[in-house]
């Protein structure tokens, strides 16, 4: 039987997806036949009109995907497969936390093998028919059990974890909680590179030549101490390229992606660094460390209020609070919570974007940045004309045009 809750996670998970189809549709309509005159250069008729057909697959398919996801979830509701789920747990063990595990190991078994095949259409029809994909179904496989095997030691300890500090610190949960999610964080943070990485791709140090030397010229010319340049091969995935920064103190590191050296110069090589090196000297990643800790400070602070509601419970069809149970209502009930975090966001790294952009264009490195940007976004075949709605709720970066614009006028 419904409650009240029930009704508002239903009335929630409905406006998150109309709200989000609804964004679809009008980043849809906003593509348009011609590019602006200022994007002309970037594609002929015929490359353009393959971009066009991409950007239709992956709507469709991203409608798809979707709707079958709320389905899902809907009728999980109607037939009462959570309460199902959690009285098969319950009925394996007695001891709580594993009783939490078996739960939530469940639920992410099913909801990865009902996507499955959903990850194989998109890699093996839709990259694969643009000519992105390079992934072949050992490595697919490979890295679907390796996803399996890190879920399980790491997810599942964390909450082994957290759940244990809930039956101990009582009303300092969310405090506690918070410390062990804060230490985690940095950690990863720190050590994903070195890590996680090498377990789906090989990690070289960028080799002597040309290229190296250039980029030791700038990290000179910088003051930055770079002795970490990696090259990823992610050309045994996909044909695109990219490039990040990792890392804090020490054990920062700069990955370039083989195919970003091989579509690009040695210049806009240098200048896509220099706009990750512009990250770090602006304290970008440290910051946005900072904000996901207050976010964890906050959600979990609010979770601990919650915890022990059997209202919560009784919107799955269990009449008594549990741990899960309660996590994962509040986690649905947090839903527009997030939405509007992740807007901020959003607009916090667009914002470190233009700084990092400016940061290599005081170096000379405007034009070369630009140059490597409209190479990257037409290796990608990348929607240039996105909704200024759609852009504002999603986009972790400026349209290409914002970029060139604010590039030019840092310039002037």
């Amino acid at each position: 039987m419904f409650t009240i809750i029930t009704y508002i996670i239903i009335a929630i998970l409905l406006l998150d997806f109309f709200v989000e189809r609804g964004l679809a549709y009008l980043n849809a309509k906003n593509v348009k036949s011609e590019l602006p005159d200022k994007l002309k250069d970037l594609y002929n008729a015929d490359e353009y009109a393959k971009q066009q057909d991409y950007f239709k697959a992956n709507q469709k398919f991203g409608i798809i995907s979707s709707t079958f996801s709320l389905v899902l979830i809907l009728l999980m509701f109607v037939i009462g497969g959570f309460a199902f789920v959690n009285n098969f747990a319950a009925s394996v063990t007695q001891y709580p936390i594993l009783v939490s595990l078996i739960f939530f190991g469940i639920l992410f078994f099913l909801n990865d093998i009902v996507s499955t095949p959903f990850e194989i259409y998109d890699h093996f029809v839709i990259e694969q028919r643009f000519g992105f994909n390079k992934l072949t179904p050992k490595i697919f496989v490979g890295d679907k059990l390796k996803g399996w095997a890190l879920t399980v030691l790491i997810g599942g300890g964390l909450l082994a974890l957290i759940e244990q500090i809930y039956f101990w610190a009582g009303d300092m949960f969310w405090l506690l909680a918070w410390i062990l999610v804060g230490v985690f964080s940095i950690f990863i943070t720190m050590f994903y590179s070195n890590l996680i990485v090498p377990l789906f791709n090989k990690q070289t140090k960028l080799e002597d030549g040309e290229l190296r030397t250039e980029i030791e010229k700038f990290a000179a010319k910088a003051g930055f101490t770079l002795n970490n340049i990696f090259v990823i091969d992610g050309s045994k995935r996909s044909t695109k390229a990219n490039a990040y920064f990792s890392g804090l103190g020490a054990k920062k590191r700069i990955v370039l992606f083989d195919t970003l050296i091989q579509d690009l110069t040695t210049e806009e090589i240098v200048a896509v660094l220099a706009h990750e090196v512009g990250h770090y000297k602006k304290k970008h990643t440290l910051y946005s460390l900072f904000l996901t800790l207050a976010n964890s400070l906050i959600m979990l602070y609010l979770l601990g209020l919650f915890l022990n509601s059997d209202a919560l419970a009784q919107a799955f069809g269990v009449d008594k609070a549990c741990f899960h149970l309660n996590v994962l209502a509040f986690g649905l009930l947090y839903t527009p919570v997030s939405m509007l975090l992740g807007i901020g966001l959003n607009v916090f790294m667009r914002h470190n974007e233009y700084q990092a952009d400016a940061y290599a264009a005081q170096y000379g490195l405007g034009e070369p940045l630009i140059s490597g940007l409209k190479k990257l976004s037409v290796k990608s075949l990348s929607n240039l004309q996105p909704h200024p709605s759609y852009v504002f709720f999603y986009y972790s970066h400026p349209t290409l045009l914002q970029r060139m614009e604010a590039i030019r006028n840092e310039k002037k």
